[in-house]
């Protein structure tokens, strides 16, 4: 790339940054500051403006996808930087490597979620990352490889049953975490595999919400009773 090419580039990515920023403290609210740890559960270590998420929408449109950008947003540490890097990053620019940094450097659920929810699961590396986090200790790299198994399970359309069955095993193994971000983590993303279309994932899934809700194990038994009662609410008639 050019040396002026290259310049112009940097100058419009430091506008960009620049209007994000500024645009948070537009729209930042000090009372969903307060909301986002007593009420959400969301941990953002003061790092936050407290804007909603429609207006975080609403920006990530006007700026389109930017792999420069997201990596800035990133860098920021910001908590609405970081959610905005999720939706302006660009799925086929994100590398494993990227992945991994970013997973570890999540320190809540929304961040955790909204990456796998709304751009890993798009990358070719999204079920190794899940097999690999799934295997973590840390709370949020692990929650982040339950959320990806959620992601892939409630976004993939058709295709071979056989990945999804192995995730079961995965969310089998995570049932015995009792921290409280892994096994809603695990809860969601069995939930997420029982309500997929294929016969086999379905009978997969219920049979083993069914198995750990009988579990001696405390943390086994919540995630099947608080899956078995989404998935019966979803197949009962209207």
């Amino acid at each position: 790339m050019p040396a002026a090419t290259r310049t112009t580039t940097k100058r419009t990515q430091a506008t960009a940054l620049k209007t994000a920023l500024a645009f948070f403290a537009k729209h930042g609210s000090a009372k969903l500051r307060a909301d986002f740890a007593t009420r959400y559960g969301i941990v953002t270590k003061d790092k936050t403006y407290g804007v909603p998420m429609a207006k975080l929408h609403l920006l990530a449109k006007q700026l389109g996808r930017d792999h420069a950008l997201a990596q800035a947003l990133w860098a920021t540490g910001i908590y609405e930087a970081r959610m905005l890097a999720c939706f302006v990053e660009e799925p086929a620019r994100v590398t494993p490597s990227q992945m991994d940094r970013w997973a570890r450097a999540s320190d809540n659920w929304a961040v955790t979620d909204t990456l796998c929810f709304k751009l890993f699961d798009q990358t070719p590396h999204a079920w190794a990352k899940a097999h690999t986090w799934c295997a973590k200790p840390q709370e949020f790299v692990k929650r982040a490889g339950l959320a990806l198994i959620a992601s892939l399970a409630l976004h993939t359309k058709g295709g071979d049953a056989a990945p999804f069955l192995r995730a079961l095993d995965l969310i089998e193994r995570a049932s015995s975490d009792e921290r409280n971000f892994v096994k809603k983590g695990a809860s969601w993303a069995l939930r997420a595999n029982g309500q997929r279309k294929d016969p086999k994932t379905k009978a997969a899934a219920l049979a083993l919400a069914q198995r750990l809700a009988a579990s001696p194990d405390k943390t086994a038994a919540f995630i099947g009773r608080d899956a078995l009662k989404a998935l019966k609410k979803r197949s009962t008639p209207d």
